[in-house]
């Protein structure tokens, strides 16, 4: 078991000093989300942007997006991207993806939200082309292109890994069709077992084992005498009034479940987040370590 720290709700000033204090503690890697939209007193930073500056304020901690919002993007334009975060960061970088929610972000855009799914699924196999073949040519429903040279080779040979996020079997087949993880989200053990049912008759429908497809998580986690900034989603880690041996608990029935990796997003005020991303290195992880 992997654990990751989310760098949101981080303030922007923040960002770098959270992401150095993380790396330092040993964790195995920080998250970016991406919105376009957000709400009157938050920022939200643009996650390729935020990431490639944490990659060159840090050294050995992987980066990721947590989630990116794939219908959001021309595909060729992030393939560029993602390639060159894959180089800037000596390919720690992992592409998280989902296809949003927020009908407003869609259509401030003007990207039709019925389409998200359908622009996923072609947007995820242009970057394969893009990332695999040079030139590379390709023409699907939304996107076409013939002889192109990428501008920016990837340093991982055929791209930065990709996760898939999303809870439906449309998520779950997006994820066998194309990515190294499914990225679930603030699961229990017995939710993430039933997803591994679908995962199995999907898995004969597209003809992938599913074994082959590591499971990654999001949990949120409110460390004991942190103050929560009221954000919930799903369940806690730990449960609400979490002590180190319930996290601990939870994070072994998650791993018999299969979950690998799990990026902690601590929904906390800026003026404890650090203690509590101190409490989990203290506390947590080494628990966690000895129970491998």
């Amino acid at each position: 078991m992997r654990l990751g720290i989310s760098l949101q709700p981080v303030v922007p000033d923040d960002a770098l000093r959270v992401a150095r204090e993380s790396e330092r503690l040993g964790f195995d890697a920080v998250y970016m989300s991406g919105h376009v939209l957000g709400e009157p007193d938050a920022a939200v930073l643009d996650p390729l942007a935020a990431l490639a500056a944490v990659a060159g304020a840090t050294e050995t901690i992987g980066i990721a997006t947590s989630v990116l919002l794939l219908p959001h993007y021309n595909p060729v334009l992030l393939a560029n991207e993602a390639a060159s975060l894959d180089v800037i960061s000596n390919g720690r970088f992992t592409l998280a993806i989902g296809v949003g929610w927020n009908q407003a972000e869609f259509d401030a855009l003007g990207i039709p939200f019925g389409e998200r799914g359908a622009r996923a699924d072609d947007h995820l196999e242009a970057l394969r082309a893009l990332w695999t073949d040079r030139p590379a040519s390709y023409s699907g429903r939304f996107t076409s292109f013939e002889d192109a040279l990428l501008g920016t080779a990837p340093r991982t040979p055929g791209g930065p890994p990709i996760w898939v996020g999303g809870h439906s079997d449309a998520a779950l087949r997006r994820a066998l069709r194309f990515a190294q993880a499914w990225h679930c989200t603030s699961l229990t053990p017995a939710e993430v077992a039933e997803a591994k049912e679908r995962l199995a008759r999907i898995g004969e429908e597209v003809g992938r084992d599913p074994s082959t497809l590591e499971l990654t998580s999001i949990h949120l986690l409110v460390p004991p005498g942190a103050g929560h900034n009221g954000f919930t989603l799903g369940h806690m880690l730990g449960g609400a009034q979490p002590t180190a041996e319930s996290v601990v608990q939870h994070i072994g029935e998650l791993a018999e479940q299969g979950i690998s990796r799990i990026n902690l997003l601590l929904p906390i005020t800026p003026d404890t987040l650090l203690d509590g991303i101190a409490w989990v290195a203290e506390e947590v992880m080494p628990q966690v370590a000895a129970a491998r």
